[in-house]
């Protein structure tokens, strides 16, 4: 059903700049793994991209994820794996758990390090319900040799709290780090009257003038034709990251058009569609920026 596109993919994708790519997959499990157009499907969003954020991975026995690479990888000929990955721990603060994932293209990027934030600051100790899972990412073939990315699923009733949270996790990466390029993404449940306009100016992911937003607040990241919700947002921050994006490039991948599924078919595959933007390749010069 869909070998054309997934040839396609093969041959465009990575080649010119480096895909970055958020994508929550509600209730990612064992379930969607047993069901082959399902699993297609996801596949078909990952392999577009050469990173890719995934959320709500919900599996106590932690095989789906593992699972869900390998079957990535066996679209790909040769001895080396396509992709590799990184998985948090499972997160939450009582018997509801989920896990932040990673993956990623060998052959484009490599894990330099990666921090389980602790969330326990003085004031305002277990903002999140899932704390952030960072990853710095070393680059070398793009115009910015490395990055960090700070993961996020909020839950929605506590959107607002945790958003601005976010900022204090990027202040304390940033100093342990000594990191200047910063992807601040992942569903930030950022609409819908999760976070009222008013709220807005009290959060300072959003007023602090060093951080841009690529996905504006009327934006539809969502599967439902009845909601139309800016749920999931990209946040950078660094001088010669914000450089390096190409900011034409930001796109919501709309699976359920892409691939000729009806509403009940997408929703299958979650209720979000990917978000995505891509970073420039280095000058052939070789100049690129830490």
């Amino acid at each position: 059903m869909y070998s054309s596109v997934f040839l396609l993919a093969l041959c465009f994708c990575g080649a010119l700049s480096l895909k970055i790519c958020s994508f929550n997959i509600q209730s990612f499990g064992e379930s969607k793994i047993s069901k082959p157009d399902v699993l297609e499907v996801i596949i078909q969003c990952i392999v577009r991209c050469d990173i890719t954020l995934v959320m709500e991975i919900k599996d106590a026995r932690e095989v789906a994820f593992p699972q869900l690479v390998t079957h990535l990888n066996s679209k790909f000929r040769g001895r080396n794996k396509e992709y590799d990955y990184v998985i948090s721990e499972r997160l939450g603060r009582k018997s509801y758990k989920e896990q932040y994932g990673f993956i990623y293209r060998r052959r484009l990027v490599s894990v330099k390090a990666v921090h389980q934030y602790p969330d326990t600051q003085t004031e305002d100790e277990d903002v999140f319900s899932r704390e952030p899972f960072v990853v710095w990412f070393s680059s070398p073939k793009t115009a910015v040799k490395d990055f960090v990315i700070i993961p996020i699923h909020t839950t929605p009733e506590t959107a607002v709290r945790e958003i601005d949270g976010l900022y204090d996790v990027f202040q304390d990466i940033r100093q342990q780090w000594t990191a200047e390029n910063f992807i601040i993404m992942g569903d930030f449940n950022a609409a819908c009257g999760y976070v009222p306009k008013k709220q807005w100016s009290s959060i300072r992911l959003r007023s602090d003038r060093s951080l841009l937003w690529l996905i504006e607040d009327r934006t539809d990241t969502t599967v439902k034709e009845s909601t139309s919700c800016a749920y999931d947002r990209i946040v950078l921050h660094g001088e010669k990251m914000i450089q390096a994006v190409n900011r034409a490039s930001l796109e919501v991948f709309d699976f359920k058009m892409a691939y000729g599924l009806t509403e009940q078919q997408a929703l299958a595959v979650s209720d979000h569609f990917p978000v995505a933007f891509t970073v420039n390749t280095a000058r052939r010069n070789g100049r690129g920026s830490n």
